[in-house]
């Protein structure tokens, strides 16, 4: 059987078709998608904005305990200065010292490092606290084993969910490193 010159007209016109068709669900489904993950973000969010809020009322009260005499905490901290930014999820301070707390949902090592990053550059960044002693802390729901003696390891303070408490995971002998 032979094809025709009008039986491949036929056949491209409705491949084209079918690929415009495909084309067009693909598109919808590149939507949905999008609204997904911006959902899933949102959540994300949602759920780091939570941890904050159970660490908040603790970071005081676990740091006077540890014998630094915090008394006021900031919450979200953004700065812009020299083309440069920073943003501390918790600043906790009295005179002569300042902790930058990162809270996170599930710390991971990458957190650890970032926030290290972020302590190099605060006083810098933030020069009225440049004559305080600078100390860091992590804190989430969730902290692996391996995370949390890495942070142990580079001098931050370590803050995990115990049941319905916060708590310092690090020892009573641990010395923090000082920015």
């Amino acid at each position: 059987m032979t094809a025709t010159i009008e039986d491949i007209r036929a056949i491209l016109k409705q491949l084209a078709q079918s690929q415009q068709e495909l084309s067009q669900a693909q598109k919808e489904t590149d939507k949905q998608i999008n609204r997904v993950s911006q959902q899933i973000g949102e959540l994300g969010n949602r759920l780091g904005e939570f941890v904050e809020w159970q660490v908040r009322p603790a970071v005081v009260r676990l740091f006077q305990e540890r014998g630094i005499d915090v008394h006021e905490f900031h919450p979200g901290i953004s700065v812009k200065r020299d083309n440069e930014g920073l943003e501390i999820d918790l600043l906790v301070v009295n005179d002569t010292d300042a902790i930058l707390v990162e809270v996170k949902s599930k710390l991971t090592q990458r957190d650890v490092d970032e926030h290290l990053q972020r302590l190099s550059k605060f006083k810098r960044l933030m020069p009225r606290f440049r004559d305080v002693k600078a100390l860091g802390a992590v804190a989430a729901m969730i902290v692996p084993n391996e995370v949390a003696s890495y942070g142990c390891r580079q001098g931050l303070f370590v803050l995990v969910q115990s049941g319905e408490n916060v708590i310092i995971l690090n020892d009573a002998e641990f010395t923090p490193q000082v920015w």
